[in-house]
């Protein structure tokens, strides 16, 4: 990943990687992000970011990941 994340837990790193590898089905990556959405954390928070980031990810993709970017936004409010 391009960016330096903090350690982060294992579980959140198995779901980071099922949501990039696109090998899999964009299913698959989609349930990924919302399982890392769920975490509702601060590392969860990074990851989103750092998956809105990535251009590899499809646009429907990334655009998942902001949205629930927005939504940890607001529920931390």
């Amino acid at each position: 990943m391009f960016l330096n994340l903090p350690e982060l837990p294992e579980d959140l790193k198995k779901l980071m990687s099922i949501a990039t590898d696109l090998e899999l089905t964009p299913k698959l990556r989609s349930d990924a992000i919302e399982s890392i959405a769920n975490a509702r954390s601060y590392e969860a928070l990074l990851v989103l970011l750092a998956l809105v980031a990535d251009e590899k990810l499809t646009f429907a993709e990334r655009d998942l990941a902001l949205k629930r970017v927005r939504e940890l936004i607001k529920h931390n409010r």
